[in-house]
């Protein structure tokens, strides 16, 4: 609609006061508008439609009218700002006055100084830029520091200037700084006769210069044309927030230098140093003072901020006991006292990047939180724009890897195939998340601090309630007149204890687009086919429910409540915006044929049914115990995932792997059977060997499958296959892998078996193999020794469940780490659990 396009357009506006404005009018707009088409999608008689629709139409014109002032008070700002150069307005705010470290102690950075220092040191007489990135406040300018304060180190170089550049760069005062420490020249000149001053300064001499907290590709593309390279081993440490800027200045032999967070024990020795120098803690005071350190989840500057806190008070253990006893409040401030430093990175964050960032604030702290399931909330809730053809999963993970980049967001655990399984978020910056995104209401998180009910939180478009309530308390809402609650997401990670509160919270948000309550034991069948704007639905039901006039969902995770047989399937062949679906035994999909052959019966024009249930966004399925496999798949061409799951009996191999083919984008395919298979070996192979497998495939995982082994060998003609996992999933006592079998990009193989014994192979069979993960082998009689041959073999993992200590496989794994540390690798690694 065009006065949406208008205020998207009219938020370039470097005011927050206008920003504001603006999203309070788009909030009002989008909620008066899906009130009103809720209204007529629900309407069950015509009388009911009509007077919802003039409804609709009115709303429209009163959202009109508030457009067009808010455009003519915009306009009338926009003279004013060009003309006199509002304050408010001002396009460069202030930057508030940085907290940092006092001096220059590593306590816990002896790594990184060895590492960054072999680097200064080294023998390549190129200039050599070593820069250091990592979030704000985690001791890239100590570090930086100590090097220049160094006296053996700054002994080794003729000149040294240090200059701190910031979020706005300014030329001339990098220019001024520089020149100030190098030639001390005339301060009147042009910036022209500056550089040319400078550059002659340096000229010849061998210089070592500090540029400390740079945030742009183009200030260092300025910059480096006033430092020659007279191939004489000048350095240039660079410290910045950002990765790509660090990738970007970096050389090649001189990879960007991660600053690493600090262990407990390093914390621990950072704080008594800055609190008690070189004496020891009171030894009544250890105890307490460890767990407040804990807190500061290794970030120096938290450490240090903490400790000038605990040093204002006289250090007995009642002071610190009422400081780790209210812990949430103290570490309040010592977040007021990072503000600055860290606000930074946030300020710098471009705008579509803001509220997906401001997002993950809302998840409980410590908590590792699921990249898929982040970036399908971020494509629900809308944060995520086109670019180009690419999908938006592909754009919202690039949105992800722009946050790490900026050392706001921190990886957490990887998946086999080395992408994101996890990613986290630093206390501090959790703090600042909470903070901003109460201002910009992107989304309110209620802990055990807050009273729940529908009055806390119906002025709040987007609600995560914690797991850690310890004692839920819920207060009906009076009566409340006027338009449905705003309310557009509602998370919780609260368990059973909390089912009936949540059931009537949820039943009062009509507009939901957001609705997280798996985690409640509770059914939600009444309540979310009224939620007519859902695009991301988890909850539990407990009998069939109509999704028909749910037309905007893209996520469903439904799990039934009972395991018992729904009666009526779960249809969703006229969803053609469903990007995700996961749906558990007994909930089943209806047979696409059955509900085509029935919308005929009411439909006189066949063109009307031209593909009317080929569901072509749908990314992810996961099938359990469906007769018509095929044909589901046959109808949803453009899969990247799918897992089957069958304990029904033998399932249709035929039909199911030829319909495969038909996938060409899919990635990732899981097939679990669990029954056994009587006298079809035979026939599996046949089928295996004839079947052209998706040209696409990446992640192969079969479980409980029992095939021969000949038919693990079929599977090298995965071209792309880069993950296999095979659970029980071949049967048979030998494993012989010929020559001419060879699993070209294969990096992960994991194999449980409880049957094999010996196992044949070569290194040219796994040529590209990075981990190998061997689960209950308790009869395999040795890993192949010329496994330890694989250039690119990093790990040998073996589980043992039961069976004897110092087994074949045991030995053989340490043999084999044994051969490669006499050969000079000792980056093979063997686990033993």
């Amino acid at each position: 609609m065009f006065f949406f396009i208008t205020i998207i357009n009219l938020s370039s506006f470097n005011s927050k006061v206008v920003e504001k404005r603006i999203r309070n009018v788009v909030y009002k707009a989008e909620d008066r508008v899906d009130s009103s088409l809720r209204n007529i999608l629900l309407a069950d008689h015509e009388d009911k439609r009509q007077k919802a629709c003039r409804s609709f139409y009115e709303e429209l014109l009163k959202v009109e009218e508030q457009v067009y002032f808010l455009n003519k008070e915009v306009m009338v700002i926009d003279v004013n700002k060009h003309g006199s150069k509002s304050g408010e307005l001002a396009t460069t705010p202030s930057s508030p006055e940085k907290y940092t470290i006092e001096d220059s102690t590593i306590v816990g950075m002896e790594d990184d100084f060895n590492t960054i220092l072999d680097r200064l040191i080294s023998q390549t007489d190129e200039l050599t830029v070593i820069p250091i990135f990592g979030m704000g406040g985690i001791g890239k300018t100590t570090l930086a520091r100590k090097f220049y304060d160094d006296s053996y180190i700054r002994s080794r170089f003729d000149k040294h200037a240090w200059v701190t550049i910031s979020e706005e760069y300014n030329e001339r005062q990098m220019l001024l700084k520089i020149d100030s420490s190098i030639t001390r020249s005339n301060q009147e000149m042009s910036n022209d006769q500056l550089m040319e001053t400078v550059y002659r300064g340096l000229k010849g001499r061998r210089f070592l210069i500090v540029i400390d907290d740079i945030w742009s590709t183009e200030a260092w593309d300025q910059m480096q044309i006033i430092f020659p390279n007279d191939d004489n081993r000048s350095r240039i440490l660079l410290t910045t927030r950002l990765k790509y800027v660090a990738d970007y200045v970096s050389c090649p032999d001189f990879p960007p230098h991660s600053k690493s967070f600090l262990s407990l024990e390093d914390s621990w020795n950072l704080f008594t140093e800055k609190l008690f120098r070189k004496d020891p803690c009171p030894p009544m005071l250890k105890e307490t003072g460890k767990h407040i350190v804990k807190q500061c989840r290794g970030l120096p500057l938290s450490v240090v901020v903490v400790a000038g806190l605990l040093g204002k008070m006289d250090p007995t253990h009642d002071n610190w006991k009422k400081v780790e006893e209210n812990l949430n409040s103290f570490l309040g401030t010592v977040s007021e006292q990072c503000k600055s430093i860290l606000s930074f990175s946030y300020s710098y964050l471009p705008q579509y990047l803001r509220s997906c960032f401001l997002y993950v604030g809302g998840f409980p702290e410590d908590m590792e939180i699921n990249v898929s399931k982040l970036i399908r909330l971020w494509i629900a809730e809308q944060f995520i724009k086109a670019r180009s053809s690419k999908r938006l999963e592909v754009v919202a993970e690039e949105y992800l890897e722009e946050l790490i980049d900026r050392s706001l967001i921190l990886a957490g655990k990887q998946r086999a195939n080395g992408r994101m399984r996890t990613c986290k978020i630093h206390d501090l910056l959790r703090q600042l998340c909470l903070r901003e995104a109460h201002t910009e209401n992107v989304v309110h998180f209620i802990n055990e601090n807050v009273p729940m009910s529908t009055e806390v939180i119906y002025d709040q478009r987007r609600v995560i309630v914690a797991s850690k309530l310890q004692h839920p308390r819920f207060y009906p809402s009076r009566h409340v007149s006027g338009i449905t609650s705003i309310t557009r997401t509602f998370i919780t990670t609260v368990d059973n204890h909390f089912k009936r509160q949540t059931s009537s919270i949820v039943s009062q948000f009509k507009l939901l687009k957001v609705l997280d309550v798996l985690s409640v034991r509770k059914e939600f069948c009444c309540v979310i086919p009224q939620l007519v704007h859902l695009r991301y639905v988890a909850a539990k039901i407990g009998k069939a429910l109509s999704l028909a006039k749910l037309r905007n969902l893209e996520t469903i995770i439904l799990v039934s409540i009972e395991p018992t047989i729904l009666k009526h399937p779960l249809d969703i062949w006229t969803m053609t915006e469903l990007r995700h679906l996961d749906i558990r035994w007994p909930i089943c999909i209806c047979n696409p044929l059955l509900v085509e052959n029935h919308m005929t019966l009411y439909i006189s024009d066949p063109l009307e049914l031209e593909q009317p249930f080929f569901l072509n966004n749908l990314q992810t399925l996961h099938l359990h115990n469906s007769s018509f496999v095929s044909e589901i798949i046959r109808r949803t061409p453009n899969l990247k995932k799918l897992k089957i799951l069958d304990t029904s009996g033998y399932p249709y191999w035929h039909d199911i792997l030829y319909s495969l083919i038909l996938l060409e984008e899919l990635e990732t395919l899981h097939i679990e059977l669990d029954f056994m298979h009587t006298e079809l070996e035979t026939f599996d192979v046949m089928i295996f060997s004839g079947y052209k497998f998706p040209p696409n495939l990446k992640k192969l995982t079969l479980s409980l499958t029992r095939l021969p082994w000949d038919v693990m060998n079929l599977l090298a003609n995965l071209s792309n296959l880069e993950v296999l996992k095979a659970k029980n999933a071949f049967n048979g006592t030998d494993w012989k892998l010929d020559e001419d079998v060879v699993f070209h990009k294969l990096k992960y193989l994991q194999i449980k078996s409880e049957c094999l014994v010996r196992w044949e192979a070569g290194s040219n069979n796994f040529p590209m193999l990075e981990k190998l993960l061997l689960y209950g082998l308790n009869e395999l009689e040795e890993i192949p020794e010329s496994i330890g041959d694989i250039m690119t073999l990093k790990l040998i993992q073996i589980h043992r469940r039961g069976g004897k200590n110092g087994s074949g496989v045991e030995i053989s794994a340490k043999k084999i780490q044994e051969e490669q540390e006499r050969l000079g690798n000792y980056e093979l690694q063997v686990q033993i659990t």
